[in-house]
């Protein structure tokens, strides 16, 4: 291993320094802060609206199709066409199409199916976005610094959804029209930041035919990579199974007794632990033993979703969310780190797509997956079957791809 993989602690405060990092971290909050707003709103009302876990189910669905059906494409236009140009676009589409909830909320139209289809189109926006945010940060600092700057990346991330759930609840709670109105302001706000970004020589510009070969290549990439396959899969399989935060509105209205802005703080706690865990990270990254931390952080966070299922104390429900969101960040770290340092950049767009369409099957058909096992089942026995199944994947997957389990250092 060389000795500049790992830099001081100052250069993670460096990394802002630089303008156009500085510019991306403050798009990634504001469009961040904005969505996690978005999920406290659409959440609530929502529910208010059907009384009905099904329909929360629903919402992470529509979140996910446009995402899983969108993949290939979105993977191969990040590859062929200026980044910063798409998330422009998408971040714009995203703002407009909350500014038009925000006019359905003041003129009293809303209902759930105005939701959901906001929700649908908002989701396609976003299946461009997030892999394209991805692909473009290797492009902004030096394959050295990528580490550090993935971990500082992911604190700001969790910054802002510390920010925005509680931000949401709360605007929301004064009235739904000043929430939505918020959010679709934060959105265009994260488009002017990145328009004013600028990228290195690094940023792809040639653009290979369409065929299904470059389509699926993202693919193929990660077939061939064992250890980025089972990365991947793991988080896609843990998190589909133990992620609880479309069950969340149904805890604060039922179990735990407390209104949206509990339901805020709630949604908040995760990224608290995940923000700490991420800063620490960024001042002193990871450098042994990478493959067997990873799986142990994926079976702390399935203890966490447990003791949350169980939990009838608002505040213990709040440690566990804690404790879940910090290990599931080293989880994130390690699995970007490992996807983006063993990927060229021409091919970062579509493994991105592809590690994005995983992670948001984990998230959205999550939130799909907890509202049909918990009308079926359920709310806590919902939660207690997903807990257990994460820890359950993590031993499964320390003997179905060893490789991952014996990686050490990043340089190895």
């Amino acid at each position: 291993m060389k000795a500049n993989w790992y830099n001081t602690p100052s250069e993670s405060t460096s990394l802002l320094h630089n303008r156009s990092v500085a510019l991306f971290w403050f798009a990634r909050v504001s469009s961040t802060i904005a969505y996690q707003m978005l999920a406290v709103a659409v959440g609530w009302q929502i529910y208010a609206l059907t009384r009905s876990p099904f329909y929360l189910g629903l919402v992470g669905l529509a979140q996910f199709l446009p995402m899983f059906l969108l993949t290939l494409l979105v993977g191969h236009v990040a590859d062929r066409y200026d980044r910063r140009l798409i998330l422009r676009i998408c971040q714009l589409i995203e703002g407009v199409g909350v500014l038009a909830l925000t006019m359905c909320n003041y003129a009293g139209w809303v209902n759930k199916e105005t939701i959901l289809a906001t929700v649908l189109v908002i989701g396609a926006a976003r299946a461009f976005e997030n892999p394209t945010l991805q692909a473009l940060l290797p492009n902004l600092v030096t394959p050295e610094s990528l580490p550090r700057a993935v971990a500082l990346s992911t604190s700001s991330g969790q910054t802002a959804v510390i920010m925005g759930p509680a931000l949401g609840g709360f605007l929301y709670a004064a009235h739904p029209t000043v929430a939505y109105g918020a959010m679709g302001t934060l959105f265009l706000g994260a488009s002017l930041f990145i328009s004013l970004t600028r990228i290195d020589k690094r940023e792809p510009k040639k653009r290979d035919p369409i065929s299904l070969q470059a389509l699926f290549a993202g693919t193929a990439f990660i077939r061939s990579k064992p250890a980025i396959l089972g990365a991947i899969s793991l988080d896609l399989f843990a998190v589909l199974l133990g992620g609880a935060t479309a069950l969340l509105p149904i805890y604060a209205r039922e179990i735990l007794a407390i209104g949206p802005w509990g339901l805020g703080i709630l949604r908040s706690a995760p990224a608290a632990g995940a923000l700490l865990m991420s800063v620490y990270l960024a001042h002193y990254p990871l450098k042994r033993r990478m493959g067997r931390t990873m799986f142990i952080a994926v079976i702390i966070f399935g203890i966490g979703t447990i003791v949350f299922g169980l939990s009838t104390s608002f505040v213990l429900s709040l440690m566990a969310l804690v404790v879940l969101g910090a290990a599931d960040v080293i989880s994130v770290v390690i699995r970007q780190s490992l996807v983006q340092t063993k990927t060229p950049d021409a091919m970062r767009g579509r493994v991105s797509a592809v590690n994005s369409m995983f992670v948001g099957t984990s998230n959205q058909l999550g939130e799909f997956e907890s509202g049909l096992t918990a009308a079926w089942f359920g709310v806590v026995p919902a939660v207690l079957i997903g807990g257990v199944g994460t820890i359950v994947v993590a031993l499964a997957w320390i003997y179905l791809f060893p490789e991952l389990a014996r990686i050490d250092t990043l340089k190895q």
